[in-house]
């Protein structure tokens, strides 16, 4: 965990003083996690978001997943063999089960890629498995992916594909299975009382890694004060989503302590250059020098995250080691804005939702504000917000403040929507940057890819499309004697956790 700088400690303490006293942990045979809000499904293929993420995915195993190192490494699939640019043979382990005592089969892996990939069908994680063009079981417990072309993040997103059990789900239909769904997890579902919580219990019969706890409730808390009271009382073993504020409130009591990770999101302040004075370079290179990122992270952020200067974060394949983005200059960014005159004393639209940070918001307007700029934040609901920034350029705000996550952790989740002529997310129509993408995206070779990615990153510097800011940290609070340490994929796994001796 980042140091906490000393005033802000202090200040924590002196608010906290109720918070020091010794906690009545939670029964030992029961982990309980407070989300913020109960889960919008239970399938894993109807929604992605972490609420639903964080308890599915203990019901579930993966076609692959990751260690505690980041790694990719074997779940369902044992091993795999890349026969050709746009083929990828799997074999599949034999010992699986699912929850009714079913074996999990190649026909479940293939109906599951399937189902997630039918336009029909509508996953809202359909664009990150389009690039497979089929699925198909061959002999010897294997099954055979193809791409439609060469697509090397293909096994990052891999590790997201939940294999579900066919007969269950065409013998439940779609509704019923979210209602109580059925997989081969570490984890069974129990019960779902709706606002409330959802129940679990272990799978002493998993072909893997069996759990610590005998059952797991997850309950919907959506006030942070409540989870952080919930945390220091005992009523709650682990709590998600802290901002640094709470996380100090955490260090300053008994029994409890916040624990964070860097995540693969990065946040950035995206500049609309088709709009009329930002289309000139000048102006948006002024607004990119007048960023401090690193008084953002240690003002505001307490430390926790990390400034970055290209627009991806070290937890993604892809990251360019060393790059220099625009650096802070604040007069340097009060020149460009004199040699750029008339145009840039106009006000400039700056849009956020209330699901961001507006510390952050209201510094970066204060930053700007500072090296003579007009720039007004535009705070809408989050469907107003998505509707403005994914607009037709011409329309869209004069800049926005964003944090991107593919989940994936490869770069091609994050540049490609951000910058490719064909996202609804860019801003950016430029032939040049997207061959460069293209390339990139369909490049199997490491280094060669990576140089790509050094182009794609120095383009995003000399042109100010977007101003990177800092790689996100999630940070958790949890009981002293819960051995778990979070990891840049944001998952909670119950069968990694255990409790201290």
């Amino acid at each position: 965990m980042k140091r906490i700088p000393r005033l802000m400690l202090a200040a924590a303490l002196a608010a906290t003083t109720a918070l020091t006293a010794p906690a009545a942990w939670a029964d030992a045979q029961l982990l309980t996690v407070d989300l913020v809000n109960e889960p919008s499904s239970l399938d894993p293929h109807v929604q992605w978001n972490p609420d639903s993420y964080y308890v599915y995915r203990n019901i579930f195993d993966n076609l692959l997943t990751r260690d505690d190192a980041g790694e990719i490494v074997p779940q369902v699939a044992t091993e795999w063999e890349q026969v050709s640019p746009t083929e990828i043979i799997f074999t599949i382990r034999d010992d699986i089960a699912f929850h009714d005592g079913s074996p999990l089969t190649p026909q479940d892996v293939v109906y599951s890629v399937q189902r997630i990939t039918d336009p029909e069908f509508g996953s809202p994680q359909l664009s990150q498995f389009a690039t497979i063009a089929s699925a198909e079981v061959l002999d010897g417990n294997k099954v055979k992916l193809t791409t439609s072309a060469p697509y090397p993040a293909l096994m990052g997103q891999l590790v997201k594909l939940s294999i579900v059990p066919q007969a269950i789900v065409e013998g439940m239909g779609k509704d019923a299975f979210n209602q109580a769904p059925v997989g081969s997890g570490p984890y069974k579902f129990d019960g779902w009382d709706r606002g409330v919580e959802v129940r679990l219990t272990r799978n002493d019969d998993y072909w893997g890694q069996t759990g610590t706890f005998p059952a797991a409730v997850f309950r919907a808390v959506p006030d942070a004060s409540t989870r952080v009271a919930n945390l220091v009382s005992g009523a709650s073993d682990l709590v998600v989503t802290m901002d640094p504020d709470l996380a100090m409130q955490l260090d300053a009591a008994a029994g409890v302590g916040p624990r964070s990770a860097l995540t693969e999101r990065v946040a950035y302040l995206a500049v609309n250059g088709a709009k009329p004075g930002l289309d000139d370079l000048r102006l948006r290179q002024a607004i990119a020098h007048a960023i401090d990122r690193d008084l953002i992270v240690e003002g505001l952020l307490g430390g926790f995250d990390m400034p970055v200067g290209q627009l991806l974060t070290p937890a993604h394949i892809g990251w360019v080691e060393g790059f220099e983005g625009v650096s802070y200059d604040p007069d340097k960014a009060r020149a460009l804005i004199a040699e750029v005159g008339e145009p840039a004393t106009r006000r400039l639209s700056f849009a956020t939702s209330p699901v961001f940070d507006q510390r952050i918001v209201q510094a970066l307007q204060q930053m700007l504000t500072e090296v003579g700029l007009n720039v007004e934040i535009e705070l809408t609901d989050m469907a107003t917000y998505l509707g403005r920034v994914q607009g037709e350029p011409a329309e869209s705000p004069d800049m926005s403040f964003g944090r991107w996550s593919c989940a994936c952790q490869d770069a091609d989740g994050v540049v490609y929507p951000l910058l490719h002529s064909s996202s609804s997310w860019s801003r950016v129509s430029n032939a040049e940057l997207d061959a460069v993408l293209e390339a990139a995206r369909g490049e199997l070779d490491p280094e060669t890819r990576l140089g790509h990615y050094r182009v794609v990153q120095e383009w995003v510097r000399d042109n100010v499309s977007q101003v990177p800011l800092y790689q996100a940290a999630i940070i958790y609070g949890a009981s002293d004697n819960l051995e778990w340490q979070p990891t840049p994929n944001e998952s909670l796994f119950l069968n990694r956790m255990s409790w201290s001796d």
